[in-house]
């Protein structure tokens, strides 16, 4: 009986200043349209991010131990000598026992996926073009689940077999050679091997596609001169943003060096980071001028309704009830808004997706209202109307009924 007395009391002051009322909805819309697009916006924006980011390197990569020279001369103590270390001569550096790391890699908790390869610098050579290229020797069924080959294939087919390699566009395009030809790699030593382009790969980075060839890991191993060894081990985890805490696990537990995304893109995630702090400043500032919006109106209605108020409470209304009407005004005010809100920035997400495109006249990336926000953006609307309303309640509450029905 109380809630019901209240919001037919709340109604009707909401229409009796109809104008008061459509201005702060409309006030309050457009506050959490805003709201709503960025948020959005930059989930969309940073989620593509991410995946370009991460689309063509591992979440984990094991390093191999570094190689130090020391000094074979032990001075006695109190010896003083002069010396010189010179640095071991510069080769690939390979993982020890590498199949045990690969699968103590695979069983720690939050691993999803796991696979070695052999890396390192090559020369591609075709004629008279060459051009320098970082040979990757995998298991395609392993490395595909870390970063997808299959899905970057845009000519051939996917397939590393004997004699056959998989190469980016762009390195294509600079040999001059195309699907079904054949160019020569070479090392920094005497290894040779010609390889047959078995399929073409646009990995969506025009650098990556302009040094990337992939062949068996059996034949990487040969180039590098490294048989039977790899040069370093990929995994991907469950949670991105956990694997920093993953990678100093895993390193404590292999003894290994284990990089995290997270080192390697330490300025990607610095920029994310900012753009979180800008994203949390417009919502509550937005928010605060939603709140004090609400907040003026129903204060201007206290004024305007004192003799109202008055009478009401001489009927026998309680304060508590009074307090509920005007709870229930800026609930009222909050949910409209925030459901008209929720409208606009849906219409605002799909004027962003369909008239903002790249050079390829696709969209930038994809940007959707997801439901988790459309449903918390216009609780926390109405909770801040309910909230904008406490101190008008209030104030409407302490009202004496004698003195307000002589205004």
């Amino acid at each position: 009986m109380a809630l019901g007395f209240a919001f037919t009391v709340a109604l009707r002051f909401l229409r009796e200043g109809r104008m008061q009322t459509l201005l702060i909805v409309f006030g309050v819309a457009v506050g959490v349209a805003v709201v709503s697009y960025i948020s959005a916006l930059i989930q969309g924006l940073q989620g593509n991010t991410i995946r370009r980011t991460l689309g063509t390197q591992a979440h984990l990569v094991v390093q191999p131990p570094e190689q130090r020279a020391l000094a074979s001369l032990a001075l006695a103590p109190g010896t003083a000598a002069l010396r010189e270390v010179q640095a071991r001569a510069q080769r690939p550096r390979t993982i020890d026992n590498w199949r045990a790391v690969e699968q103590a890699l695979g069983q720690t908790p939050g691993v999803k996926a796991v696979t070695a390869l052999a890396s390192g610098s090559m020369l591609a050579v075709r004629g008279e073009a060459s051009r320098s290229v970082t040979l990757s020797g995998i298991d395609l069924d392993g490395y595909d689940r870390i970063v997808s080959l299959r899905g970057a294939l845009v000519q051939g087919v996917a397939r590393v077999a004997p004699g056959e390699a998989l190469v980016g566009v762009q390195l294509a395009s600079d040999l001059g050679v195309a699907l079904g030809d054949r160019f020569v790699l070479r090392s920094g030593g005497e290894a040779v091997q010609t390889l047959r382009i078995a399929g073409l790969l646009d990995l969506g980075n025009r650098e990556i596609n302009r040094r990337s060839v992939f062949v068996g890991r059996g034949a990487a191993e040969s180039l590098l001169g490294i048989p039977g060894g790899v040069t370093q081990v990929w995994a991907t985890v469950d949670d991105p943003f956990a694997a920093q805490d993953i990678a100093d696990r895993a390193s404590r537990q292999l003894g290994l060096q284990v990089e995290s995304w997270m080192e390697t893109n330490a300025q990607l995630l610095s920029a994310l980071n900012a753009q979180g702090v800008s994203t949390g400043l417009i919502r509550s500032f937005t928010a605060l001028v939603v709140i004090l919006g609400i907040a003026s109106v129903l204060v201007v209605s206290v004024v305007h309704k004192r003799k109202e108020i008055g009478i009401l409470r001489a009927m026998g209304a309680t304060r508590a009830q009074m307090t509920q009407v005007f709870l229930v005004q800026g609930a009222l005010v909050g949910l409209v808004g925030s459901l008209l809100g929720i409208v606009l920035a849906a219409l605002l997400l799909w004027g962003f997706s369909t008239f903002v495109r790249g050079s390829d006249g696709l969209p930038l990336f994809v940007v959707t209202l997801s439901w988790d926000l459309a449903l918390k953006v216009p609780l926390a609307a109405t909770l801040a109307g309910m909230l904008a309303a406490v101190a008008p309640a209030r104030s409407a509450a302490r009202l004496d009924p004698a003195q307000a029905i002589r205004l």
